[in-house]
């Protein structure tokens, strides 16, 4: 969280445009925080997106969500908060790129609890390019590498559930010596 996952990923969305290329951006059906058909950065950036049913990421779902022409013609599909896609993610992943499309997949690698956060791990083992964000520790100042998840501002417990769309206020930045669970 508050790494500039999105950020890197409009950014880079928005070079590809500049070059010409067609892209198109998928997110969780779910992820309403700030926007239904947007990915929305915490600091308000925002680009048009899909949602995407999760446990639906399949080739079918992209061809009814954004047509066969759209699909065809798009040079670089992303999709934003990867970690709350299913396992289906990666076998399409793979079957975009065998079709010669660019993929890039922004997402959290670690839960709240500190756990690999799936599909994430196996999608960054086989990705031909990874760049692995952070940000700033909000207790220390550190460079933070978990996502701290607060329930009435104190830790979540490591039991709580592990997919649950927040931001401000429901998560905060920390480091490894900063982290903790409740």
């Amino acid at each position: 969280m508050f790494s500039g996952k999105s950020e890197e990923l409009i950014r880079r969305i928005d070079r590809a445009n500049i070059a010409g290329q067609n892209t198109l951006i998928f997110k969780p059906h779910f992820d309403d925080r700030y926007s239904k058909d947007a990915v929305v950065t915490h600091y308000g950036r925002e680009f048009e997106a899909t949602l995407l049913k999760v446990e639906k990421e399949n080739l079918y779902s992209l061809r009814e969500a954004v047509g066969e022409k759209t699909l065809m013609e798009a040079d670089l599909v992303a999709f934003d908060e990867g970690n709350f896609f299913s396992e289906e993610l990666i076998s399409l992943a793979r079957k975009l790129v065998e079709g010669d499309k660019r993929v890039i997949v922004a997402g959290l690698d670690l839960t709240f609890a500190g756990d690999p956060f799936h599909p994430m791990p196996e999608l960054m083992a086989r990705a031909d390019r990874l760049n692995k964000l952070h940000a700033v520790c909000t207790k220390c100042g550190s460079e933070a590498t978990r996502t701290q998840r607060l329930i009435d501002g104190k830790p979540a417990p490591a039991d709580d559930e592990v997919i649950k769309v927040g931001g401000l206020g429901d998560y905060e930045a920390r480091c490894r010596d900063c982290w903790e669970l409740g």
